[in-house]
């Protein structure tokens, strides 16, 4: 028989083996499925739950490795639990916080502070002319970012700046949406990094705070406002990052409307392991974004909201957000009105404009008290240059936009008024 000593010591060595089992299992299966962003193939998971693990990712992998090395030391040095149980246990517990943690951290790892920029001449060699790309521009210095480029990071930028100003590209390619953003909150700077995407947009974490942000959107959850229609705005203007005028146009109109450009390319890495892991990662994003752009209903079911039948799910959209009056405007829309739509929303008379040449649709301030008739792509109007909107999203999917802004009106000439075909934002959620 056992001696009762002998029996304490495999009653506690047993109690720490399942206790350090349970609570690194389980921690470990809410990791992957909140970040490992494949259980959204399979599972729908709630946003709430993906913003809880990104504020405290940090204090709950700590918590379950520890709990994993409980486990650990339970079974070596006191017996507790069978080995084929810890076996299988540890194995599953590696593969649950290394899968989500490789993918968030390396796979996704951005160029917010690094990204190399190439002439347009040298840009050729990897962009074709007729490529896509999401421009900013500051002072006449420009910047092309392609999509097929800044797919993996997600972010690109570097300390040279945008001719002195800090922007970064930021880039969904779930939702087609590249925003340009000064990274600073009142003035204190952010510390930008992908962790997920949830409506098929992508969310980041200030790291210094470890609040999400949906990128749509522009600033922290903690600081937005409650609304039926979702926390549309800031409860200040200054909780938001500035958005930096943001547009699309092809690889060739690029060249041709700043010859001394300069282009986002996404080198390959001399490191041959993360050359092999970012050709893999780069394939199988390619493979399931072109699916993305082809079929009606978004590859990742993790909507909120019904789809808003007034448009396929995958129509690309212009849209703005003025003092919560939200429209937004098709390009064959704005092409088949002679290239040119004056519209006015919230407090702002606007000017949207197509121009064939460069293959780019602009929207525009219009502050000359008269509609415009005539614009160039450098907003250059018989009455004065005019100004581009800075928080337009350029050429997204409408079933994102719709799910971020469901109250939107759509085409809007004129004053307008929302279209009557939307239905209320209850109907919408429902």
């Amino acid at each position: 028989m056992r001696s009762c000593g002998g029996c304490l010591v495999a009653l506690i060595g047993n109690l720490f083996f399942y206790t350090g089992l349970a609570v690194s299992l389980v921690i470990g299966l809410l990791y992957f499925r909140d970040l490992g962003d494949v259980t959204q193939m399979v599972l729908k998971v709630k946003r709430e739950n993906m913003a809880r693990f990104i504020r405290n990712e940090h204090r709950f992998l700590a918590v379950g490795l520890a709990a994993a090395v409980v486990m650990t030391l339970a079974h070596f040095a006191f017996g507790g639990g069978p080995f084929w149980l810890w076996l299988v246990s540890f194995l599953l517990i590696v593969f649950l916080y290394a899968f989500p943690y490789v993918w968030v951290h390396i796979g996704l790892r951005n160029q917010k502070n690094s990204a190399k920029y190439l002439s347009v001449s040298q840009a050729l060699e990897w962009v074709s002319p007729s490529s896509p790309v999401l421009v900013i521009e500051n002072n006449g210095v420009a910047r092309a970012h392609p999509d097929a480029q800044i797919m993996r990071p997600h972010l690109a930028g570097n300390r040279e700046g945008l001719d002195g100003e800090n922007v970064i590209m930021t880039y969904c390619a779930m939702a087609n949406l590249g925003i340009g953003y000064t990274p600073k909150i009142e003035g204190q700077d952010l510390d930008l990094q992908v962790l997920a995407q949830h409506g098929n947009n992508l969310i980041l974490r200030d790291n210094r705070t470890g609040e999400p942000i949906q990128q749509i959107y522009g600033f922290r959850d903690r600081d937005a406002t409650p609304s039926e229609n979702g926390p549309a705005c800031p409860v200040q203007p200054q909780l938001a990052m500035r958005p930096w005028p943001t547009f699309r146009m092809t690889m060739r109109g690029f060249q041709k409307a700043y010859p001394d450009g300069k282009v986002f390319i996404n080198a390959p890495s001399e490191n041959p392991i993360l050359f092999l892991f970012d050709l893999a990662i780069e394939t199988i994003f390619s493979s399931e974004i072109s699916r993305q752009h082809r079929v009606n209903e978004p590859i990742i079911q993790n909507m909120n909201r019904a789809a808003d039948k007034r448009l396929h799910n995958k129509t690309y959209v212009w849209g703005v957000d003025i003092d919560g009056d939200v429209v937004c405007w098709t390009d064959d829309f704005v092409i088949e009105n002679g290239n040119i739509v004056n519209a006015r929303v919230g407090t702002r008379d606007l000017v949207v404009a197509w121009d064939p040449r460069f293959e780019s649709l602009g929207v525009w301030y219009n502050d000359t008290g008269a509609p415009v008739t005539g614009i160039d792509f450098f907003g250059v109007t018989p009455a004065g240059t005019l100004r581009r909107v800075e928080n337009l999203r350029p050429g997204m999917f409408w079933h994102v936009w719709v799910e971020f802004f469901p109250n939107t009106d759509l085409n809007r000439i004129g004053a307008g008024s929302r279209d009557e075909t939307a239905g209320s934002p209850a109907e919408a959620a429902q």
